[in-house]
């Protein structure tokens, strides 16, 4: 692990990671989040009137991977290869799991996880009408691929 965040320079101030010196390489993340929504929204999801919340949220999470480092301040903005968002009904809710991938010299860990987020955050949006008790949990990092620190899965 290392000594210090690296987002902070040497007097302690906030700073963009200069990764000019990286070779670029393939990198893939993976994040998920979940959606708690009780029976009754679940089982109204598809008279939505809004339309089908799950291929809305797909459609958001994908752009928000796209603007991640306009949300996030220290975060590159990158030229994404792939990104995925898939949204399905589980028990208790709906699972989100986002794929990012690029070929850059930094990770696309922020992209997947903003993509998850607000993908999940779009759910809420269409179905707050029935209940506004929903919960969004779990937006968590999978497991990611490339760079210097390597590869990593969430156990």
């Amino acid at each position: 692990m290392s000594e210090r965040l690296s987002h902070f320079d040497e007097a302690g101030q906030a700073r963009m990671v200069d990764v000019s010196f990286k070779e670029p390489t393939r990198r893939e993340a993976v994040a998920r989040a979940f959606v708690e929504l009780n029976e009754d929204v679940l089982a109204a999801l598809p008279q939505n009137p809004k339309g089908d919340p799950l291929q809305v949220a797909r459609f958001a999470g994908i752009q928000a991977a796209k603007r991640t480092s306009e949300l996030i301040p220290m975060c590159h903005p990158l030229a994404l290869s792939f990104v995925d968002v898939e949204a399905g009904v589980v028990a208790g809710g709906v699972e989100i799991r986002a794929t990012a991938a690029t070929v850059a010299g930094t990770g696309v860990e922020m992209e997947a996880m903003t993509a998850a987020a607000v993908a999940a955050l779009t759910v809420y949006d269409m179905t707050k009408a029935l209940d506004k008790g929903i919960r969004i949990r779990e937006v968590t990092l999978v497991s990611k691929s490339g760079g210097k620190s390597g590869d990593y899965r969430r156990s």
